[in-house]
């Protein structure tokens, strides 16, 4: 997701300055310049931005030795296109806050393709000034940006998110299990069903994966595992039942435990296909 985002900022224009865990990831941008450390582009830059892959390493990159905090100065903002926990973004707000800078939460929607191609979904909480003021770095990677609410509120929206991925993802993978079973051409009926009332940017863009039995990540399964984890905690705090995203969330963990958490999140129909002993395609 970062490289495509940072390369999109590249061609747009903007004075871009880089770290990655991996440092050959980093190296490989063409336009950009390398840090050693995420401490060197907070000092550096008066935006900085964040997307990596769960809490925990939101709150290294930030938090930890050489991190973001360190490199704050008054007036810097920080902006988190990381999908992590809502109440772990209002407790890094405060912490940045501390040091005179903001907060924007801005997680993203859209896959890899998305960043490449900069037509993501942005889900933003923070101050609308703070918004506004990142809006024009965002729009280089994002054809939607959205002022949800306060900190916070971009994730929690994420998380909505997530589940209607999800959701929408077992809906097709069902689908065209049906149509496998009765002998259907899969290419037709996605054809003639993805236009009307049950489209969606899942059926469309994953549905042709499927049938090629393409498994190819746009997002792996253990992130989506990780996105869904957080779905049910918030919605266990919050007492609210999601029975749909729970049985999900079990269908990809027996994936996982095949070793297929590198595969697609388009590859759930695989659990189908256990249960059943039909495969797409045959």
């Amino acid at each position: 997701m970062g490289s495509g985002m940072a390369a999109n900022l590249v061609a747009a224009g903007h004075d871009v300055t880089v770290w990655n865990r991996t440092r050959a990831k980093a190296d490989a941008l063409e336009g950009v310049t390398v840090a050693d450390t995420p401490e060197a582009v907070a000092s550096a830059c008066p935006i900085v931005m964040l997307c990596v892959s769960d809490t925990p390493d939101v709150k290294e990159v930030v938090a930890g030795d050489d991190g973001v905090l360190a490199g704050l100065s008054d007036g810097t903002l920080v902006v988190d296109h990381s999908t992590i926990s809502p109440s772990a973004t209002r407790e890094l707000a405060a912490a940045v806050a501390d040091r005179g800078a903001t907060w924007v939460d801005a997680p993203v929607s859209g896959g890899s393709e998305g960043a490449e191609r900069g037509t993501l979904s942005i889900m933003v909480g923070g101050d609308a000034a703070d918004v506004e003021r990142a809006r024009p770095y965002m729009e280089a990677f994002g054809r939607t940006i959205t002022h949800v609410g306060d900190v916070g509120a971009g994730q929690t929206v994420k998380l909505v998110n997530q589940v209607l991925v999800v959701v929408n993802q077992l809906a097709a993978s069902e689908g065209l299990m049906l149509a496998q079973a009765a002998g259907l051409d899969l290419s037709s009926a996605l054809e003639a069903v993805e236009g009307g009332a049950a489209g969606s940017w899942m059926l469309s863009n994953r549905g042709p994966q499927m049938i090629e039995r393409d498994w190819r990540p746009g997002f792996t399964i253990d992130l989506q595992q990780k996105d869904l984890r957080l779905v049910l905690e918030a919605a266990d705090e919050l007492g609210v039942p999601l029975p749909g995203t729970a049985l999900v969330f079990q269908l990809y963990r027996a994936l996982q435990t095949r070793g297929l958490g590198s595969e697609g999140n388009h590859a759930l129909v695989k659990s189908l296909e256990d249960l059943t002993g039909i495969r797409l395609g045959d």
